[in-house]
């Protein structure tokens, strides 16, 4: 295994039983938000259930493309070439065991929340944590990169979303699809490297005294991180500048914590994916989520 010259990294895995005051089942993830439309289908015969009475309505038939509309402050839905007012504001999409839901013209794992929120439509998937990952790590990485550099950005996703749990509440979910927060882009850019690499890491996150930090990352850092006060008003410890191992590749996004071309580089020189996240993050360990979450 090479060595970064006079850099000495050393690899610190301890695994703790993260806890949380409240157990979370699984991410909600905002796909659609402010429009006055969207189009919806299954894969399979799905479930259109109430929340108000927590029962079945009505069945979505499979590969049928469904029209929603806000419609006041309800939501209503085209069938048969007329509109129907649900009079309710929010449903659920609940398809079977292996059913997939499509929204934006790719197919997506878990269950669906569409809500009229202000009089206009919001859609939110509502997917099990682990699953969520894997519809991340593809859409971040290039998923013929190094499997080392795909499990350090499958640990880095997870951490960022566990810390940032909430982070959008006021709109109805916890975090956008997009690199406002992480690209994701569902089951349909899963690939079968990109999913081994979340599997293997199952669980595991970056801490920084006992907490699950925001593990930040760009593209490139353009040779050299930066600081977090440099972006924000203020450091954080586990965020330091270091030599970023990009050089040749302009910097693409904010600079902060991981590299993703330059974890690429060091897992190609041979570092693993602890060794490459233990460069980027100063002083962190490594922690795997408590069982209870269910994952």
């Amino acid at each position: 295994m090479k060595n970064f010259n006079h850099i000495f990294i050393a690899l610190f895995l301890v695994i703790l039983s993260i806890f949380f005051g409240n157990a979370a089942q699984a991410m909600k993830i905002g796909l659609v938000d402010g429009v006055s439309e969207t189009t919806i289908g299954v894969s399979k015969d799905s479930e259109m259930i109430s929340p108000l009475h927590n029962k079945s309505f009505y069945t979505l038939k499979a590969m049928k493309p469904y029209l929603f509309k806000a419609m006041g402050g309800t939501i209503a839905i085209e069938l048969n070439n007329q509109w129907f007012n649900l009079n309710i504001s929010r449903v659920v999409i609940k398809p079977p065991e292996k059913g997939f839901v499509s929204v934006k013209r790719r197919w997506y794992r878990g269950e669906f929340i569409v809500e009229n929120r202000n009089g206009s439509l919001v859609v939110v998937n509502n997917v099990p944590l682990e699953e969520y990952i894997l519809g991340v790590v593809p859409s971040e990485m290039p998923s013929k990169w190094n499997y080392e550099a795909l499990k350090a950005q499958a640990i880095a996703a997870r951490s960022y979303a566990i810390a940032n749990r909430g982070k959008r509440a006021s709109h109805g979910y916890d975090l956008k699809d997009t690199p406002e927060d992480q690209a994701y882009g569902g089951a349909t850019s899963e690939t079968a490297s990109t999913n081994n690499a979340v599997m293997e890491t199952k669980g595991i996150v970056i801490t920084y005294n006992q907490k699950v930090i925001p593990a930040y990352y760009s593209a490139s850092a353009g040779g050299h991180t930066v600081n977090a006060g440099a972006v924000w008003s203020k450091d954080l410890p586990y965020l330091k500048s270091v030599p970023s191992f990009d050089d040749g590749v302009k910097k693409n996004g904010h600079g902060l914590g991981m590299s993703q071309h330059g974890a690429n580089n060091l897992a190609q020189q041979g570092y693993n994916a602890y060794q490459i996240l233990n460069y980027y993050y100063n002083n962190v360990k490594f922690g795997r989520l408590d069982p209870a979450w269910k994952l």
